[in-house]
């Protein structure tokens, strides 16, 4: 072993591990010359759960981005010569109805992210996977490209160590925990090891299940816990003996029953000659906090690896006889089976990136084996370049407010995860029951009262709609159609499309509390915002205006989209609440990085917003300020930004609308939004439920949405957000911004789309969510553009006004032509939509006059 150095450019804390062994890989790769990788066990290790996993790998899902790391890291694994494609089968058993809507939902969401998965017949299983009773089965669906990590991702770990340290640029030391990190004027300056402190530009911890202990170092924590994971094995089964495969059938997900099987291949293999059966708790997992894993003498197998009992498991494993009853046959192995443990998330995704306290201490916690090699490359691209390929804002460490760190947070909505990990299939409005009530606007029991559908963002709660609005649905009940597909109804509620009506016939007041607000003030918090923005911030003509603008990575890509109060002392950055604390923490560091002698202070629960719109805002807003006259529009423009006053309470006012109609946003000190709010109520004005504002609306207007609709793979141009002219000053991202703006045409444009038909085979229409693939009618493909981007909804919602389902998608350069016919498809059912605007180009109010009026 080389001498323990004293510097390094970077110090990976958790080498032994697929993840920290993938991040060396990727970092040289990158061009990093000068590594250091340090674990507290061996290395590879022996400890941690890359020594247990099962080491198979899906690439279905949900979500794009844990499609792309899995398909990467499949690619990454079979390069290497480590990779088995043997297949995946999920099946649903006969009589599980909702799991086979579920397999219909998976394949569908397979085509919109480039996946190779199909259904398959139960004939089709039982050829493929001879084990299984024909008859307990209705269908599944089949994944070509599934497989496993062989002979072990623990050996991939070792190996691609062994490869960093030939070229040099990686120094590799074992039992060498952390035992603390320097942190020097609020940047990481090394590590302490018993061997010696080591000095660093950066250090990334990817200790997976210890990832929190070390996080506690620097006063921080991440919101993943360790879960227990029973893994059984039967046998022997010498199927494949003489063979010399590590694995003979595909993998098998039986979900409804939260479980998978596999085959080990030949007995003459590592782990061979054994059938695997794994089990995931969704009643009652058994959860651990880091503090309590043992060490390694302390345990019988490995702290990862805890004792099973067969309590834990008998019921689900006599369901699983039922369907492959060769699991009764062979001898059950109980000195292999044991308890693994993984990580689950607080959070739905992982925890990477930046600390939010500590600049270049980075995070890279709670990845499944499956998924190692693509964070890898992540993890290398963004500390080397300060971005990645695809978006990574749904995995961002800064997107975590301070409640959601605080460690019962972390327990509840853990527990809830882990309750989650196989069974049952999570909707995408699916509400977390832990967690909540964290944050209530100072007028929450008036919401309340008027019998509130209450969903969380950022720790608000927020009404979707009203039950005492109920009686308008006899009003607009027939412009308000019944959703009889249960998924399609749940946590949705009827009355939230008759307030929208209510709205644009009258007026209504939407709760904004979730609303993400920071200010910047000092010296150059002028010069900041100008650098930052797209948009022009500076000249005292833009002093009271409230400005829509957005942040632009180096790339020119779009990476926050939010409005700038520029007061003549300060700005106010008014944002989402999903996207908030990611831009606030970014804007620090900018402000660090680049010497902006700058303050930087959230104030988010220091105000509230009110929405009040509808063509008769201004006829009820007069009534409630002190001053009528200044609400007349030659008073009060369009995008304009004033102080009034209601009930005797000072309310900055931004003359805006998200909603398509007249009115205004109203921002408050929180100790006097009641008072507002009920001087607005007393003039009879309907409480609208915010679904209309964050969904139907939006969507009839053709609004944008940070993280869903507005991404990093994709520039202001594409979104039609770009303004008619760039700015002279310079600002992040100009110069790609410029390049762009000078192409004949963008290799896609974010279009909306109509359904022009939404009845199913059955005969009920269909009002969707989540994720739909956008289909060419002739070639039954997944679009796809110039630059390999897939196209699929990033935004769909029922809008009651102009009566159709409308979405947001991005298309290619071909395809983005007004009245082109192209289809969706939803749980495996095709469905003709017409594209009916490329570009912004809202449905409702198309010349926004209304706003305006």
């Amino acid at each position: 072993m080389s001498a323990f150095p004293e510097r390094a450019q970077i110090v990976i804390v958790g080498l032994g591990g697929i993840v920290g062994a993938s991040i060396a890989h990727h970092l040289i790769e990158r061009g990093w010359t000068d590594v250091v990788g340090i674990d507290k066990s061996g290395i590879p290790t022996d400890i941690g759960s890359t020594a247990h996993a099962s080491d198979f790998c899906y690439t279905t899902s949900h979500d794009y981005l844990s499609v792309w790391t899995t398909q990467y890291s499949i690619d990454f694994f079979e390069k290497m010569g480590h990779y088995a494609r043997v297949g995946g089968l999920e099946v649903a058993r006969t009589g599980d109805d909702a799991w086979m809507e579920e397999i219909r939902r998976k394949v569908t969401s397979g085509k919109a992210f480039g996946t190779n998965v199909r259904h398959v017949t139960p004939a089709e299983i039982k050829a493929l996977f001879p084990l299984i009773e024909e008859d307990q089965v209705q269908g599944g669906m089949f994944d070509p490209d599934a497989g496993l990590v062989i002979p072990r991702s623990q050996t991939v770990a070792g190996k691609l160590v062994d490869e960093a340290e030939k070229t040099g640029k990686l120094k590799s030391f074992a039992n060498t925990p952390a035992q603390s990190l320097v942190v020097e004027d609020g940047r990481i300056s090394g590590v302490v090891t018993h061997r010696g402190t080591i000095r660093a530009d950066h250090v990334i911890i990817c200790a997976g299940l210890w990832g929190r202990l070390i996080a506690e170092m620097v006063g921080e924590d991440l919101p993943v816990m360790p879960v227990d994971h029973p893994l059984t094995f039967f046998g022997p089964f010498n199927a494949f003996e003489g063979t010399g495969k590590d694995i003979g059938y595909p993998l098998l997900r039986d979900q409804g029953n939260s479980a998978y099987m596999r085959d080990t291949g030949d007995p003459k293999t590592a782990e061979g000659g054994q059938i695997e059966w794994g089990y995931y708790e969704p009643n009652h997992p058994r959860m651990c906090h880091p503090r309590d894993l043992q060490e390694k003498h302390e345990a019988r197998l490995s702290p990862s690896q805890r004792d099973l009992e067969m309590e834990q498991i008998i019921e689900p494993l006599e369901r699983a006889m039922e369907l492959t009853p060769i699991l009764g046959e062979l001898g059950y192995n109980e000195g292999h089976s044991f308890n693994g443990l993984l990580q689950v998330s607080a959070a739905g995704g992982a925890s990477c990136g930046e600390s939010q306290k500590v600049r270049g201490l980075w995070y890279c916690i709670a990845i499944w084996v499956k998924d190692g090699p693509g964070y890898g490359k992540l993890i290398a691209d963004w500390i080397t370049d300060g971005r990645t390929e695809i978006d990574h804002a749904s995995i961002d460490y800064a997107r975590f407010y301070p409640h959601q760190l605080s460690e019962g947070f972390i327990e509840g909505r853990c527990y809830e995860a882990a309750q989650k990990i196989y069974f049952p299939a999570i909707h995408p409005r699916e509400p977390y029951a832990t967690g909540r009530n964290i944050k209530r606007s100072p007028f929450h029991a008036r919401e309340v009262e008027l019998g509130g559908h209450f969903m969380e963002l950022g720790g608000w709660e927020r009404a979707h709609g009203y039950a005492a609005n109920e009686p308008l649905l006899e009003k607009y009940g027939d412009r308000v159609p019944m959703r009889e597909n249960e998924w399609d109804s749940r946590h949705f509620w009827r009355v939230s499309n008759a307030e929208h009506l209510a709205m644009s016939e009258d007026c209504g007041l939407i709760n904004l509390s979730h609303f993400y607000m920071f200010e910047v003030e000092g010296p150059d918090h002028v010069a900041l915002m100008e650098w930052l923005c797209a948009a022009r911030i500076g000249g005292d003509g833009n002093i009271g205006k409230g400005i829509y603008t957005h942040f632009l990575d180096d790339e020119g890509m779009v990476r926050a989209d939010l409005t700038v109060f520029r007061m003549a002392d300060r700005c106010r950055v008014i944002d989402g609440a999903d996207a908030g604390p990611r831009d606030y923490h970014y804007v620090k560091r900018v402000a660090r990085d680049k010497g902006f002698d700058v303050t930087v202070t959230d104030v988010s629960e220091a105000f509230i917003t009110i929405g009040i719109w509808g063509p008769n805002a201004r006829a009820n807003l007069k009534q409630a300020v002190s001053d009528p006259d200044a609400l007349d529009p030659e008073n009060f423009p369009f995008a304009a930004l004033r102080q009034i006053e209601i009930a005797g309470r000072k309310v900055m006012a931004l003359r805006l609308s998200y909603v398509g109609e007249q009115g205004w946003e109203l921002h408050m000190a929180y100790e006097d939004g009641l008072a507002v709010w009920d001087a607005l109520r007393a003039l009879g004005v309907t409480a609208v439920g915010v679904e209309t504002y964050a969904n139907s609306r939006r969507l009839e207007k053709s609004l944008r949405l940070q993280n869903a609709d507005l991404l990093t793979q994709y520039n202001l141009y594409e979104a039609d957000l770009a303004r008619p002219k760039v700015k002279e000053a310079d600002f992040r991202g100009k110069a790609r911004h410029l390049e762009y703006r000078a192409r004949v045409h963008q290799p896609a444009m974010l279009c909306t789309l109509v359904m022009t038909d939404n009845v199913d085979a059955s005969g009920t229409a269909r009002y969707p969510v989540g994720t739909l693939p956008v289909i060419d009618p002739e070639t039954g493909k997944t679009l796809v553009d110039a630059l390999g981007r897939l196209s699929y909804t990033t935004s769909i919602a029922y809008g009651p006004t102009i009566g159709k389902n409308i979405a947001l998608a991005y298309l290619p350069h071909e395809h983005a032509e007004v009245g082109r016919k192209l289809n969706v498809e939803y749980f495996s059912q095709t469905f003709p939509v017409e594209v009916a605007a490329v570009g912004y180009a809202p449905l409702y109010d198309p010349q926004n006059l209304k706003p305006r009026s």
